[in-house]
């Protein structure tokens, strides 16, 4: 059985200073994202949380919350590796997002999946290529273990989408939206080859009743 753990990464600073965070203008947590994260980890070490692998983007933000994360997650060296970032922005890395508006030709979902976020940037046809990619590997590499992964809003969802058999640029009845922290969770089925089964999506209990969510 292999299991992955998807955990999105908590609050960047970016988010309130408004900007694209890509690798430029992601400058890690807030104060806020430290605490939220500091909330899943006592969460993870109340539960017993076990993994074999740790595995997170190169983006501070997901580095960050790896790091706070770490005394939860068996003190395992965290491998970083791109395939697990949002989706890249290209140029318009750092610009505030008003800017970034009025200057590019904005994405958008089942209208625009060809189009790049801004030149050198990927399209979101591009971004679910390089996410199944990054899956087809890790099942690979890690078929029969527990796999935690510390990533972003747009790549677990595109797991999610990919593992319920849907694209990215397809018309669809439902939204996903992974909350910051949140736990979502796929387990690989022992009776039917190449089935999984969700057994938890978009957990964020430890922020419930707080003002940290």
């Amino acid at each position: 059985m292999t299991t992955f753990t998807l955990i999105r990464h908590a609050q960047p600073q970016a988010w309130l200073d408004n900007v694209v965070a890509g690798p430029a203008g992601d400058t890690g947590l807030s104060d806020l994202g430290r605490r939220q994260a500091l909330a899943l980890r006592d969460r993870l070490l109340d539960t017993a949380y076990t993994t074999d692998v740790v595995l997170t983007s190169v983006l501070p933000r997901a580095i960050e919350t790896t790091e706070i994360l770490a005394p939860a997650l068996g003190g395992l060296a965290a491998t970083q590796d791109c395939d697990y970032c949002e989706l890249h922005p290209g140029e318009a890395d750092g610009l505030p997002w008003d800017e970034y508006q009025s200057r590019y030709r904005p994405v958008v979902p089942h209208v625009t999946p060809d189009v790049p976020f801004s030149p050198g940037g990927e399209s979101l046809n591009e971004f679910a290529r390089r996410v199944r990619r990054a899956l087809d590997g890790l099942l690979t590499a890690h078929a029969g273990r527990h796999v935690t992964i510390v990533a972003h809003g747009g790549f677990i969802s595109a797991v999610c989408l990919e593992l319920l058999g849907a694209r990215i640029d397809d018309a669809r009845g439902f939204l996903l939206a992974p909350k910051l922290t949140s736990i979502t969770e796929w387990v690989s089925s022992d009776e039917r080859d190449g089935v999984w089964r969700l057994e938890r999506y978009n957990d964020a209990a430890h922020l419930e009743g707080t003002m940290m969510s």
